[in-house]
Order: C-alpha cells, then sequence, then structure tokens
C-alpha cells in the first residue's frame, strides 16, 4: 500500500504542469461562473482541448456532463465539478481482465518510435514481472538503433532476467525467433520483445512487425500475444496521432504513456483511450524501476485534480 501511495504522490507532482495548464481555469470556471448556460460549457470545453484532451473526447465529456446536470437539476456551476471529474473518468476505464497476459505463458510486443523510452520499458515491465515471480526473458530485437542492445542488457542484468540479443544490424525476425525457441526450452513464462522504432519508413515497420508476427504465429501458436505502443506523453496530440498509425500496422491491445511527468498535456492519457477504444494500461512518470505503474483511471483523474486519494 506503502508503494501505490508513494506513485499517487509521484503522479500528482508528475502532473503538475497540465493541472497548472488547466485545473486553475477549471476552478475558475466552476466557482466564477453565476449560470450553467452555453457560455460555461464553451470555456469549459476550449480548456479540455488546451489540455490535449481532444476534440472527439472533449465532445463526448461535455454531453455526458450536460445530461447529468439535466437529470441531477443542478443549477450551480461550483456543484459540476464532481460530476466532470467522473464523465472524464467514465472515458477511460481500464479492466483487471487487460492485464490476462501476466498469468498465461505470453510474447509482449513493445513498438514506438525511437525516443520514447521503449527499452527502458521493456526493462522496468520485466523487473517488475520478475519480482512477482515471473520467469521473464527479453529479446533485443531493436537491432538498428545504435546502442538499443547495450542499454536493454544493462536493464537485463539489474532486472536478473535472460536475455537474447544478436548483433547490432542484424534481422530482428531472427532475434526474435532465436528468443522464442529460448523461451519455449526453458519454460519461461513471458517474453518481452523490443523492437526497432521507424515509422517514417512505415512501409518496412510494417513488414518488419508482420515478419515478426508469422514468426511468433508458426513457432509459438499457444502463446498468449500482448502488443503494447509506448508513447510520449508530452508530444500531446502527436502521440495520439502515432498510436493511429501504429494501430494500422499492428493489431495494438494497449499502451504504455511515459514521460509524464514533464508534460503540460497530461490529457492526452484520455483522448488516447477515449478516441481509439485502445486502453492506456501504463504509465512512466521517472527513471527508476517502479516509476512504470499499471494505468488506474480515478487514481489519474483524481492526481490531476489532486483531489487526494
Amino acid at each position: 500500500m506503502g508503494e501505490k501511495k508513494g506513485f499517487f504522490r509521484k503522479l500528482v507532482s508528475g502532473l503538475s504542469k497540465t493541472r497548472d495548464n488547466i485545473i486553475s481555469g477549471i476552478d475558475s470556471i466552476f466557482t466564477g461562473s453565476s449560470n450553467i448556460d452555453e457560455d460555461f460549457y464553451e470555456e469549459l470545453e476550449e480548456l479540455l482541448i488546451m489540455a490535449d484532451l481532444g476534440i472527439n473526447t472533449t465532445t463526448a465529456i461535455l454531453e455526458d456532463l450536460k445530461q447529468k446536470v439535466k437529470e441531477l437539476k443542478i443549477k450551480e456551476p461550483k456543484e459540476c465539478k464532481d460530476l466532470l471529474i467522473s464523465s472524464i473518468k467514465g472515458q477511460m476505464e481500464v479492466k483487471e481482465s487487460q492485464y490476462e497476459f501476466e498469468d498465461k505463458k505470453s510474447v509482449v510486443l513493445l513498438i514506438g518510435v525511437n525516443g520514447v523510452g521503449k527499452t527502458t520499458s521493456v526493462g522496468k515491465l520485466a523487473g517488475q514481472l520478475k519480482d512477482k515471480g515471473k520467469k521473464v526473458m527479453v529479446a533485443a530485437a531493436d537491432t538498428f538503433r545504435a546502442g538499443a542492445i547495450e542499454q536493454l542488457t544493462e536493464w537485463a542484468h539489474r532486472a536478473g532476467v535472460d536475455i537474447i540479443a544478436q548483433q547490432e544490424g542484424s534481422d530482428p525476425a531472427a532475434v526474435v525467433y532465436d528468443a522464442v525457441m529460448a523461451a519455449k526450452s526453458r519454460n519461461t513464462d513471458i517474453l518481452i520483445c523490443d523492437t526497432a522504432g521507424r515509422l517514417h519508413n512505415k512501409k518496412n515497420l510494417m513488414e518488419e512487425l508482420r515478419k515478426i508476427n508469422r514468426i511468433i504465429d508458426k513457432e509459438y501458436p499457444e502463446a498468449y500475444r500482448e502488443t503494447l505502443v509506448v508513447l510520449d506523453g508530452t508530444t500531446g496530440q502527436n502521440a495520439l496521432a502515432q498510436a493511429k498509425q501504429f494501430n494500422e500496422v499492428a493489431e495494438i491491445t494497449g499502451i504504455v504513456l511515459t514521460k509524464l511527468d514533464g508534460t503540460a498535456k497530461g490529457g492526452i492519457a484520455i483522448a488516447i483511450q477515449s478516441e481509439l477504444g485502445i486502453p492506456v494500461k501504463y504509465i512512466g512518470i521517472g527513471e527508476s524501476i517502479d516509476d512504470l505503474q499499471k494505468f488506474n483511471a480515478d487514481d489519474f483523474v483524481n492526481a490531476l485534480f489532486d483531489e487526494g486519494e
């Protein structure tokens, strides 16, 4: 419980830029407006869009809010704040069943452009699963980025898990093949694969991911499959655009949102989930191994509004 509480405080601190960006403005709307009218909703809409919730998500939240205001016959703007918070939470629920891969023999692919914290997320996830008593292996299939293999090797040592790697520049699919063979022979619970992130060359990336997926399908068909796209929270709407593009080339089952501690655009976590229907499963707010945590909508929105635990 202490660890969870510590993470919540980090989350509150990490979302401070986003909070400063929107919440003070939202509070002033709730306390400064005399009526719940079109002007009130327009000001709210502007602030939510500024926080990178995006137009579609903001519209959905405001429609839900208007409905609740009408049903509950609310007249005072200040009474709307809790309703707004619950409307935002309603856009982003993650069910416990979304983490099924943890309890099955599984292969987890992490995809995403370079620089988003993909390799670091592989290492952190591996360490956390190992701490839960799982037998974990990582595969260094990002063979193109200079230093990626060394970086993952360092994380594997830190986490105390096996790593399968080849030389820089080697065929990523060959690395995954070796890793699948090793995972099966060593009775590994979870194989986590780091992959290259060259979205600007989408055709090559698509072919590469298809090849990797074919190998896993052929050699390890019984494995549960999880594909997580890693996105940098500081990039706001650009992260949403990346998620859409990756969703075209791979069957994404979840999102890892990193660097939330440095962004004024934390609302993107809400937008991604609402717009794509793909759950944000993990969030990162720091460098240490414990700074990647399962996403909890209640905690996230409470931290955004600093509503306490």
